[in-house]
């Protein structure tokens, strides 16, 4: 599995690097989103084996949404959204993308045209005392659309917030909600030069399996090197 992960990794890392040349400054997620909010932690259902997700409490929040590829309207896009945690000791990192929530659909990239309309999961899972787990964002208000491609977004999202549950499950079965998140515009800076990574900024308490690390390194990687 590890050489199989080692493989794609360096594969994604060269592909990445090609596109890198085109774009510079961000090879996918150009254009982006900058939020802010909160993540307030309810009392732990069923444990995710993770000692801050079953940990009850409130943490602000900074976020960015963006669509992967960039493609021109009204194509739909792979959306991400990216979060930091400022948590204690320090802030951490998650980055989820659009998929489904059922079944084998959780490790399936799927595009959109709005953001409010697919859940978001890490594909990829963390390491955790009960075994694997995978974490999810979805809308809670299923009659609020919001469009995907940034400007569309402000607009229509405007002085409301946007208010997603937070899941999370094995690598099969239910999800467990373990937050809800309200987010908003943030009121300083329509995107962020903020780099999201959840390796160099590892969730606390949750380990990270070595096929994980060598798929996603390579590209990382291969993101932090100046232009």
């Amino acid at each position: 599995m590890e050489q199989i992960a080692t493989t794609a990794g360096r594969g994604f890392a060269l592909l990445f690097r090609g596109i890198k040349a085109l774009r510079p400054e961000r090879p996918i997620h150009p254009e982006g989103v900058s939020l802010t909010g909160s993540a307030d932690r309810l009392p732990p259902g069923r444990r995710s084996g993770i000692s801050w997700l079953d940990t009850p409490g409130t943490v602000q929040v900074q976020a960015r949404l963006s669509r992967s590829i960039g493609l021109p309207e009204p194509l739909p896009d792979i959306i991400g959204l990216a979060l930091r945690v400022l948590a204690d000791p320090g802030p951490f990192d998650v980055l989820l993308a659009s998929t489904g929530m059922s079944g084998a659909s959780r490790f399936i990239l799927t595009p959109h045209r709005f953001a409010s309309e697919p859940a978001f999961t890490t594909l990829m899972p963390y390491q955790s005392s009960r075994g694997p787990v995978l974490l999810a964002a979805r809308t809670l208000d299923s009659a609020f659309r919001l469009p995907a491609k940034p400007e569309a977004f402000r607009r229509a999202l405007g002085d409301r917030v946007w208010t997603l549950g937070l899941y999370h499950s094995a690598l099969r079965g239910p999800w467990t909600r373990f937050a809800t998140m309200s987010l908003s515009l943030d009121a300083t800076q329509q995107d962020t030069d903020r780099r999201f990574d959840p390796l160099l900024h590892p969730l606390p308490g949750a380990g990270t399996y070595r096929w994980t690390r060598s798929l996603r390194e390579p590209s990382y990687t291969t993101a932090r090197e100046p232009r």
